[in-house]
C-alpha cells in the first residue's frame, strides 16, 4: 500500500472549511501548524511595516489515491483564498493507527 502526505497552506480563516472538506472525502486525523508567510508582494500596513499573513500548515498521513481524492475536491472547493496544496509520496511509513491502515485497506477492496 502507497501513502502520501497531503500538505495544505491556508489562511486561518479558512483552516476549518479544508478539513471539514478532507474529512468529508474520507481523510482521518491532520496535524496543524502555526505558520506565517511572506507573498511574492510585500503588504504594506500603516506607519510602513511589512504584514506577514498567518496561515496554517494542514498535514494529512493518507493512502495514495485517497491524497489524490481529496486534492481533486479541495481544488473544488471555492473561497479558499490564497490556499496552496501539494503531496509527497512517503516511501517509509511506521506508527500510524492501525484502525486507519484497516479502514485504508477496505477502501481500497472496494474500489477495485
Amino acid at each position: 500500500m502507497k501513502f502520501s502526505v497531503l500538505v495544505g497552506i491556508v489562511p486561518d480563516e479558512v483552516e476549518d472549511k479544508v478539513i471539514d472538506t478532507a474529512r468529508k472525502d474520507g481523510a482521518g486525523g491532520v496535524t496543524i501548524l502555526n505558520g506565517r508567510g511572506i507573498g511574492f508582494k510585500q503588504k504594506k500596513t500603516f506607519f510602513g511595516l511589512t504584514f506577514e499573513g498567518s496561515q496554517s500548515v494542514l498535514i494529512f498521513m493518507l493512502e495514495h489515491k485517497l491524497s489524490i481524492k481529496i486534492l481533486k475536491a479541495l481544488k473544488k472547493e471555492p473561497d479558499l483564498g490564497d490556499s496552496m496544496f501539494f503531496t509527497v509520496p512517503i516511501s517509509h511509513l511506521t506508527g500510524i493507527n492501525m484502525e486507519q491502515l484497516h479502514q485504508f485497506e477496505e477502501d481500497v477492496k472496494k474500489e477495485m
